[in-house]
C-alpha cells in the first residue's frame, strides 16, 4: 500500500514544473528526442545519485556544510544562467536571420552533462530527497534498502513521465520547427532558464 501511495507522489512530483523540465525541453526543442532523452537520462542519474545519497546520509553530510551547500547552489546558478543566455543568443541570431550555431552543442554527450549537472548542483534536489524517501519507509522496514528500493521507483516514475513529454513534443515537431515558433520559443527558454538561476542564487535554505 505505501509503494503505491510513493508512486503516486512521484506522479504529482514529476508533474510540478521545474529545473529539470525546463532543461529536458530545452533539448528536445533545440535538437529533437534524442537530445531530450539524453538529458532526461542526465538528470535522472542526478536523481538516483542524490535518493542514494540520502539513503545512506551521505547527502547530510553535505547540506550540514554553509560552504559546500552555498557552492553547490553557485555552480547551479551558474549553468542555468549559462544555458539560458545562450538560447537567447540563439534567438537573438534567428531574429536577425543569422544561421543558427553548430548543433554539436546540443549533441547526446552535451545534453547527458545538461541534465546532470543541473541536477548534480542543485541543493535543492539533495533537500528534496531526504525530506521526500523517509515519509514512505514503514514502521520496522530495513531503512536503507527500503530507501533504495524508493529512489529506483523514483527515478523510474520520472523516467516514464518525462518519456511521454518528450514524445508529446516530439509529435509537434512540423509546428515547433517553424522558424518563427522557434525564435519564440528559444526566447521563452533562454527567459525561464535564467529566472530559475536568479532564484537559486537568492533562495536561503
Amino acid at each position: 500500500m505505501f509503494l503505491l501511495a510513493f508512486v503516486g507522489a512521484c506522479v504529482l512530483v514529476a508533474m510540478v514544473p521545474g529545473v529539470s523540465t525546463a532543461i529536458i525541453l530545452r533539448q528536445t526543442l533545440r535538437a529533437g528526442r534524442g537530445s531530450g532523452m539524453a538529458a532526461l537520462l542526465g538528470n535522472e542519474t542526478g536523481i538516483l545519485l542524490w535518493a542514494l545519497a540520502a539513503a545512506f546520509g551521505l547527502s547530510a553530510l553535505v547540506l550540514a556544510s554553509e560552504v559546500a551547500y552555498d557552492a553547490m547552489r553557485i555552480v547551479g546558478a551558474l549553468v542555468l544562467l549559462y544555458m539560458g543566455a545562450q538560447s537567447l543568443w540563439q534567438a537573438r541570431r534567428a531574429g536577425s536571420g543569422l544561421p543558427e550555431e553548430g548543433k554539436a552543442v546540443d549533441g547526446w554527450g552535451r545534453s547527458y552533462l545538461a541534465g546532470f549537472g543541473t541536477c548534480l548542483a542543485n541543493p535543492k534536489a539533495a533537500v528534496f530527497a531526504m525530506s521526500f524517501l523517509p515519509q514512505f519507509v514503514p514502521e520496522g522496514a530495513n531503512v536503507p534498502v527500503t530507501l533504495v528500493t524508493l529512489a529506483v521507483v523514483w527515478v523510474l516514475v520520472d523516467l516514464l513521465w518525462y518519456v511521454g513529454v518528450i514524445w508529446m513534443v516530439g509529435r509537434a515537431k512540423a509546428l515547433l520547427s517553424r522558424p518563427k515558433v522557434r525564435w519564440r520559443l528559444e526566447q521563452v527558454s533562454g527567459v525561464v532558464l535564467i529566472g530559475l538561476g536568479v532564484r537559486l542564487v537568492m533562495e536561503s535554505r
